[in-house]
C-alpha cells in the first residue's frame, strides 16, 4: 500500500470532502436544467429551444433555492433530538464515570476546545460517534461495551476520532449530505407514486414529464447518494488521522478499531442516517472490505484499509 504521511492524508481527505460537497448542488441544478431541455425536445420551433429551457430554468431556480433551505433548516435544527431518540442515549454525569470524563477533558485541554456533552448507550457493543452542530449540542456518545472493554489508550484514541469529527465541523458535511439525498428521495418517491396511483393528468405532455421526472430524480438520487458515501468515507479517514494527530499513538487506534469490528452492532440504531454517524457503522457487514462495488455504497472504509493506515504512521 502507498505510503500516506498524516499531513498529506489531512490534506488529500479534506481537498476531496470539499469536491464532493460541490457537486451536490451542481447535480442538483444540472438536473434540473436536463428536464426543461428533454420537455424542450420536439417542439416546433427548435431556434427557441434552449432560450425556452434557460428561461423555465433560471425561473425556477428562486423556488428551488427556498425549498432546499427550508428543508436545511427543518433537518437542521431537529437533528439532535432525532438522533437522541434513534440512540436511546443519555447524559453521562461526571461521578458516574470519571474515567471517561478525564480522557474526554485532557483531550479537549489539549486541544483548546470546548468540552462536549458525554452521552452512553446502555449496549454490551463498542461503538461510537459525536454529534452536534454548535458547541451547545457538540457531543460524543459511547456505548458501555465500548467503554467497558477497551483499555485507557484505546478509549482515549476512540474519543480523540470523535473529537476530530467535532472540530472538522463533520456532522454539518453529513447533514448537507443526508439533506440533499433526501430531497432526491423525496421527489423520486413523489413521482413514482404520481404514476402508481394514475394521477399524471391526462395529457401525454404531462405523463412524459412526470416520466422524465422520475428518470432524473433517480440519477440524481444515485448520484447524491454515491456523493454521500464518499464524503462519509473521506471524514472517516480524516478523523483516524486526526486521532493519530492528537494521541500521538496511532497504534492505538488501530487496536480499538480490531475490537471494535468484532461487535459493532447497537441494538437500538435502525435508522440508516444515525448509524452512518459511528465509528463503524453497526448496520454494515464485512462485505464491504470483499467487493470493490460494494464499498461505492459503504458509508466507511474498509476496516482493515484504516488499521493499515495508521500503522503507516
Amino acid at each position: 500500500m502507498k505510503y500516506f504521511g498524516l499531513q498529506s492524508q489531512i490534506r488529500k481527505n479534506n481537498t476531496n470532502s470539499v469536491l464532493l460537497l460541490i457537486l451536490f448542488p451542481v447535480v442538483f441544478y444540472g438536473l434540473t436544467w436536463l428536464f426543461f431541455f428533454f420537455m424542450s425536445v420536439g417542439m416546433e420551433n427548435e431556434q427557441l429551444t434552449f432560450y425556452d429551457v434557460n428561461r423555465s430554468f433560471i425561473s425556477t431556480i428562486p423556488w428551488i433555492t427556498i425549498g432546499v433551505i427550508i428543508w436545511f433548516i427543518i433537518a437542521w435544527f431537529s437533528h439532535t433530538s432525532i438522533i437522541n431518540t434513534a440512540t436511546n442515549s443519555k447524559t453521562l454525569q461526571r461521578q458516574e464515570n470519571k474515567r471517561v470524563y478525564n480522557l474526554v477533558e485532557n483531550l479537549c485541554i489539549s486541544t483548546g476546545m470546548q468540552m462536549p456533552k458525554v452521552n452512553i448507550i446502555d449496549d454490551d457493543s463498542l461503538n461510537a460517534f459525536a454529534s452536534g452542530i454548535n458547541s451547545k449540542t457538540y457531543s460524543v456518545t459511547l456505548s458501555r461495551g465500548i467503554i467497558e472493554k477497551l483499555a485507557d489508550d484505546e478509549l482515549e484514541a476512540v474519543i480523540a476520532h470523535e473529537l476530530t469529527h467535532i472540530r472538522n465541523r463533520d456532522v454539518r458535511l453529513l447533514i448537507i449530505s443526508i439533506v440533499f439525498v433526501g430531497i432526491f428521495g423525496f421527489i423520486t418517491e413523489m413521482l413514482f407514486r404520481s404514476l402508481r396511483f394514475g394521477r399524471i393528468g391526462r395529457g401525454k405532455k404531462e405523463g412524459a414529464g412526470i416520466i422524465i421526472a422520475l428518470l432524473l430524480a433517480l440519477v440524481g438520487y444515485l448520484l447524491a447518494s454515491l456523493f454521500r458515501f464518499a464524503l462519509s468515507r473521506k471524514r472517516e479517514y480524516l478523523a483516524d488521522a486526526g486521532s493519530a494527530e492528537l494521541t500521538k499513538r496511532p497504534q492505538s487506534l488501530a487496536s480499538a478499531l480490531r475490537k471494535v469490528s468484532a461487535d459493532p452492532t447497537i441494538e437500538a440504531v435502525k435508522r440508516k442516517d444515525v448509524a452512518q454517524m459511528f465509528i463503524e457503522n453497526p448496520q454494515e457487514t464485512e462485505q464491504k472490505s470483499k467487493f470493490s462495488f460494494a464499498n461505492l455504497f459503504a458509508t466507511h472504509p474498509p476496516i482493515e484499509k484504516r488499521i493499515q493506515l495508521l500503522e503507516q504512521y
